[in-house]
């Protein structure tokens, strides 16, 4: 029985993270930048009021106070995006708005509390240093700047800086595409009614969330029934357009050997039994020319939920460039007891809580260890993990436990 350390390592070395493409702006968010941009002009692309008020030179208004106020003729009005140039002459101020270009000669903006907001005549009741509320160019981006780094994740201030030095596409890291296959004949759809002996299919619908979530694009791919040739179809269809496939379906007995005979000539699909539990039947492959990494899960939906936890979603984390593609780990003291097969890795869910007292972490096991009932999994914010030299934890005994975050 091979270990799940093992079975990772296999599963890690296929990583391949996807060719870089270039997008539109709107559609970067959350992806890694895979060039280096540099800024072509300055930014601010010229002086510009930062706030509402009166463009002056700050020389005329030295000695200004409320008792001695000194007085201005107003000149005209710039509003922002004006393109028509105004030069101001000293002892003179011109009205201005947020964004509007200053004038030439002015160096300052004295705000519009300072003043009696006179429209042809201004009084101003305080000085202002050279430079006050100015928004000076290239105070914020310098023509050679770097706005933003390889490798960076674009957020929402990323995008708002591309935008800034002229950038409406950028070149990307994709997020890897996972596809997600449900093969039986006892599955049908969510929106029909089932027959005796049908089940709805589950697993796609779980799965393609959990890829979702993981950061990946995930596709949900119509059921197929349990019959090679179908499957094979299904699967050669999926292979130029995935970075990783998916397929629920039964692994072992004749069932299993059906869907396995699906990728015969395709590349080889190394059925196994992994140390751990649930889902220590599985299988693993490259598939395809270009090699993509292919698992086979039972079809037990949170058996599948938990294989694609401890294995999928670290290989797409590593495809999406993530430096660390396990989740954060946690110890935590059991409010009761647990079990674990001997000799297996347990995955067992469980609901983390703080003890108001010390702040200590806790976590609840949920559902029958083993079983992954799917009433556990949808209650479940941890993953408690039992090492394989143990088969029993008693209560307070300290375990360790994977956070799953709850999503907004």
């Amino acid at each position: 029985m091979r270990s799940v350390d093992d079975q990772l390592g296999r599963v890690l070395e296929a990583a391949v993270r996807p060719a870089p493409v270039r997008v539109a702006l709107s559609d970067a968010y959350g992806l890694r930048s895979a060039e280096e941009v540099i800024a072509s002009h300055p930014l601010p692309a010229f002086d510009q009021a930062a706030i509402d008020g009166y463009a002056v030179r700050s020389v005329d208004l030295l000695g200004a106070s409320e008792g001695e106020p000194v007085s201005l003729p107003v000149v005209g009005e710039i509003p922002a995006g004006s393109r028509q140039p105004l030069r101001l002459q000293p002892g003179q101020a011109v009205g201005v708005v947020a964004g509007a270009p200053l004038p030439t000669l002015a160096d300052a903006v004295v705000p519009v509390d300072h003043t009696d907001g006179g429209a042809a005549r201004l009084q101003v009741s305080r000085g202002v240093l050279s430079a006050a509320f100015v928004r000076r160019v290239g105070e914020d981006v310098q023509p050679g700047d770097v706005a933003l780094r390889s490798e960076a994740v674009i957020g929402a201030a990323q995008i708002g800086l591309l935008a800034a030095v002229g950038r409406d596409k950028v070149l990307v890291h994709p997020r890897p595409r996972v596809s997600v296959v449900s093969a039986g004949d006892e599955l049908v759809d969510v929106s029909r009614s089932g027959g005796a002996g049908q089940v709805p299919d589950v697993c796609t619908h779980a799965l393609a969330a959990a890829a979702r979530e993981a950061g990946a694009e995930a596709s949900r791919i119509r059921l197929v029934r349990a019959d090679a040739r179908e499957l094979r179809a299904a699967v050669e269809d999926l292979l130029p357009v995935s970075e990783v496939v998916v397929v629920c379906g039964a692994v072992a007995g004749r069932a299993g050997a059906e869907i396995q005979a699906s990728f015969t000539g395709l590349g080889e699909l190394d059925a196994t039994r992994v140390a751990m539990h649930p889902g220590s039947s599985q299988a693993f492959g490259r598939i395809g020319p270009d090699g993509v990494p292919t698992f086979l899960f039972p079809s037990h939906p949170g058996t599948a939920l938990m294989l694609f936890e401890v294995l999928v979603r670290p290989l797409i984390r590593v495809g999406l460039g993530k430096p660390d593609p396990f989740r954060r780990m946690l110890t935590a003291r059991l409010t009761s007891p647990v079990s674990s097969t001997k000799d297996r890795r347990g995955y067992i869910r469980g609901r983390l809580l703080r003890e108001q007292a010390t702040g200590d972490f806790l976590v609840q096991p949920l559902g029958v260890s083993g079983r992954h009932l799917l009433s556990s999994v949808a209650d479940a914010n941890g993953i408690i993990v039992i090492p394989e030299d143990v088969t029993d934890a008693s209560v307070d005994e300290q375990v360790a436990v994977a956070f799953l975050p709850t999503r907004a």
